[in-house]
């Protein structure tokens, strides 16, 4: 049988050679990390190196989003199987590194995150980026308009809450492809509780250098879409504004960014998100999950200076465009609380006083 020739790693002499050693050994050893966690948690029986080969299997189909059809030739193995692999392997990458890559904040680590914000961004006492995806789905079988979203297309919707560092801390897959980010926002566990006030966020603060305003609520920030509440800002409507809500919409706007940064990663990384997935919405939501708590591993790996970046796409390419990951349409609520009014209005004046930038539209 014949053998596959194996590439040497150097390039010239042994010097040249030795980054690229260093860049496979980092490589491999994420690849590795990855590969473990994910196969202790695959059900059943069969040998270790049958798992990998499952894994293989999946990860390729995130990856690259090709059909089962051409994964079937390349593997050699049946179109049911590879179906089944993929369902069964991406609910277990997500059951393995969900409780490592994705806990359920507690109040200390909310206060961090605003930290992170206010460090980065600039934006005070802020929680998260949040907003939400179109998934483009192959039409599923007897669901009628369900999925069928504004664009005639069909889709579950993908919502997600973003940290300052783009790593993904609440997501909610499975919203019908016809509902808007405001309704997939109000039926969603994260939604309620963020009504109910069970999410353990931490107490009001007072502004960093704007400690007469008084303690204010923590905020989520969100784009139109979105309805204006205590803890979730959205921009000032309209194009003819005073100049202090144009200056707030665009302090909004660039902290909000960070979603959208995610998405662009996310579907740069995953390439399935390219391509019209063509499973059940079921298999389509595992997999979605699957590659969220994927980009939080590798994000995290990262940011603790082990860097295991991709084979970089090409320029023409934009990440934070991608095809497969559509916006939701904009039908937010106008009917915003007094209180609500109130708080915005109040960042409002302290980014165009106390907490003003030099690059920002002058108000």
């Amino acid at each position: 049988m014949a053998r596959a020739a194996r590439l040497p790693l150097s390039l010239g002499d042994g010097s040249r050679g030795k980054p690229i050693q260093r860049k496979y050994r980092r490589r491999v050893q994420w690849q590795a990390h990855m590969a473990v966690a994910a196969v202790a948690g695959l059900c059943g029986s069969c040998p270790c190196h049958a798992k990998i080969y499952s894994l293989s299997i999946c990860l390729r189909y995130l990856a690259t989003g090709d059909s089962f059809r051409t994964i079937t030739f390349s593997y050699r193995v049946g179109h049911s199987t590879v179906a089944g692999i993929v369902q069964d392997v991406a609910s277990a990458i997500w059951e393995v590194l969900v409780e490592d890559t994705m806990p359920v904040p507690k109040k200390e680590d909310w206060r961090a995150i605003a930290d992170q914000f206010y460090a980065r961004w600039n934006f005070p006492n802020c929680l998260g980026a949040i907003d939400g995806k179109h998934v483009l789905l192959q039409a599923p079988a007897n669901s009628g308009s369900l999925f069928f979203n504004y664009k005639s297309s069909y889709s579950l919707v993908l919502l997600a809450v973003v940290d300052a560092n783009y790593l993904f801390r609440v997501v909610d897959v499975g919203g019908y492809g016809r509902t808007s980010d405001a309704g997939t926002l109000r039926n969603s566990a994260f939604g309620e509780s963020l009504r109910d006030g069970t999410l353990d966020l931490p107490p009001d603060a007072a502004i960093p250098g704007a400690e007469h305003r008084g303690p204010l609520p923590c905020v989520f920030v969100g784009d139109e879409a979105f309805p204006l509440t205590t803890n979730l800002l959205r921009p000032y409507p309209g194009h003819h504004i005073p100049p202090e809500r144009r200056a707030f919409n665009y302090r909004l706007s660039r902290a909000r960014l960070v979603v959208e940064c995610a998405f662009g990663i996310l579907s740069a990384r995953w390439r399935m998100y390219r391509r019209v997935i063509a499973t059940s919405p079921k298999v389509a939501e595992a997999c979605v999950l699957a590659t969220c708590v994927l980009h939080n591993f590798l994000r995290k790996k990262m940011l603790e200076g082990r860097r295991c970046t991709p084979t970089a796409a090409p320029a023409n390419e934009a990440p934070s465009a991608p095809e497969g990951l559509r916006d939701a349409p904009r039908m937010g609520s106008n009917n915003a609380s007094r209180r609500a009014i109130q708080l915005r209005d109040t960042y409002c004046t302290y980014f165009s006083q106390e907490g003003a930038v030099p690059w920002q539209p002058s108000a």
